[in-house]
């Protein structure tokens, strides 16, 4: 049976395999760090890490290239942590775990890391070649990409000399990305009075488990189902009609993946009644997700709890809150046929002693799309208690008709393929908005090799796009035009 180690383009897939041993959950990125470092100086390779924690790279020319403009390969260096629940996995000691499934490579039972560990590989890869032909190039990995693009927007003017940056965090070989969506973090905070549980009440869990998550942006247009919603419209149809308390509600962990589990525990008087609601509601919600979440479940369970209970009032405002909260695609674009303009992720909903956090990620390519969006979030949290705040909002990034790099990587796909790639924007956060917002007149594009359920354990990478994208970065590196 093949592995890692078999793989071609051997010097992309080495490096590869290094990174996935090197534990790299975002806001954990300090072992991938200093390996980057350590790495840099093994391969004689100018490396250092800003004052902030991102890595720079700077390798120079090729003789007879010294007069093109300087290339950025972009990418970051962290990780989404996902597992599937059976699975024994501590993402900030653990290596992550590859296996070949015929032109796929997989982790075992969790996230690949391929977004973005493959484009850095891939940067790596260039700068320890000695058999490239290349003009200046360097190196950018950014740190905590996945949870607030802090290392991107954490750039300072001047630390970057280069004319054209190619992001390497694009997830479809074939197709080369001039736009992104912006973005807007929600944080809503409560505070509850508890109570102790009433006698004659067993505790139980409601869990709705095994849903598929994805991506919040790649993945948000295929309205698979979000387990915190799932879980609040069951409670919604069981708390009035029972003598059932709330006593905590757990969903989702990352503000951009799609909650795939959520659970909530309860004092339950009736056990037998409310088994009758929930079998009903969940026949009802499985039947309606059973294309898109094959493999939920929804299940019902005795446990031992001693923690107060909520008040019912502010647990059915919770729930409300909760429905009423959008979630998933908002807007279709009108511009772009067949891509989100906006959409929301009601990714995190943690209720439990005392207080109550909501956390989602709003998308769009239409700024005035994202604030009433952002108006709508808020006008259903508020009346629930929560105190709404915004964050991290940045800007999308919007083609640049008159790209130089564009040009030259239409032409030089269509010479090594006999096609031309698809050109087009992603509802998704690609750093390079943020970038160029620091950088103006940076000309930029992304792309990468054939990824699929990015964010979630059932992440993948198709092997073969591999190759075939690193082929094509090295023609496009030799072709980059001279400096004017």
């Amino acid at each position: 049976m093949s592995t890692i180690h078999d793989l071609k383009p051997e010097i992309v897939w080495k490096n590869f395999h290094l990174l996935t041993q090197q534990p790299r959950p975002s806001k954990h990125e300090e072992k991938v760090r200093a390996f980057l470092l350590a790495w840099g100086k093994e391969h004689g390779v100018e490396t250092f890490a800003d004052e902030t924690g991102n890595v720079i790279m700077r390798i120079p020319a090729t003789p007879g290239y010294e007069n093109r403009k300087t290339v950025i390969l972009q990418g970051h260096m962290d990780m989404v942590p996902q597992k599937n629940p059976d699975v024994e996995h501590d993402f900030v000691k653990d290596p992550i775990q590859t296996w070949i499934d015929g032109e796929w490579i997989k982790a075992k039972g969790t996230t690949l890391g391929a977004d973005d560990g493959l484009g850095v590989a891939m940067a790596m890869a260039v700068a320890e070649s000695k058999d490239l032909k290349h003009g200046p190039i360097e190196v950018l990995v950014t740190y905590d990409e996945e949870t607030g693009m802090t290392g991107a927007n954490a750039l300072k003017h001047g630390s970057l000399k280069g004319d054209i940056l190619i992001n390497l965090d694009s997830e479809t070989e074939g197709e080369l990305y001039v736009g992104c969506a912006g973005g807007l973090d929600t944080e809503a905070r409560a505070h509850y009075r508890t109570l102790p549980r009433p006698k004659g009440y067993k505790a139980y869990t409601l869990s709705v488990k095994g849903c598929q998550g994805g991506h919040s942006g790649m993945d948000i247009i295929l309205c698979r189902a979000n387990a915190n919603k799932v879980l609040a419209r069951i409670l919604y149809k069981l708390l009035p009609k029972t003598d059932v308390k709330l006593v905590q509600f757990d969903g989702g962990n990352m503000r951009n993946a799609i909650p795939r589990d959520a659970v909530a525990t309860l004092y339950v008087k009736d056990p037998h009644k409310a088994s009758r609601i929930i079998i009903k509601a969940a026949k009802e919600i499985l039947y309606e997700f059973e294309q898109t979440d094959p493999a939920m479940e929804i299940t019902f369970e005795h446990v031992s709890c001693s923690l107060n209970c909520i008040e019912d009032a502010t647990a059915m405002g919770f729930v409300k809150a909760i429905l009423a909260c959008p979630d998933g695609v908002e807007r279709m674009s009108q511009t772009m046929p067949g891509t989100v303009e906006t959409s929301n992720n009601l990714a995190i909903v943690n209720i439990a002693a005392g207080r109550a956090v909501i956390i989602t990620l709003m998308r769009s390519f239409v700024d005035s799309a994202k604030v009433a969006l952002s108006d709508k979030v808020a006008s259903a949290l508020t009346p629930a208690g929560f105190k709404v705040r915004f964050t991290g909002g940045y800007s999308g990034w919007a083609p640049n008709e008159s790209s130089e790099i564009l040009k030259v990587m239409e032409e030089t796909y269509a010479k090594l393929f006999g096609k031309k790639p698809e050109v087009m924007a992603i509802h998704a956060g690609l750093e390079c908005g943020i970038i160029g917002g620091i950088f103006p007149g940076l000309d930029m594009i992304s792309m990468g090799p054939t990824l699929k359920s990015p964010h979630s354990p059932d992440e993948r990478a198709h092997i073969p796009s591999v190759q075939k994208v690193w082929d094509y970065l090295k023609a496009v590196l030799e072709a980059i035009p001279e400096k004017k």
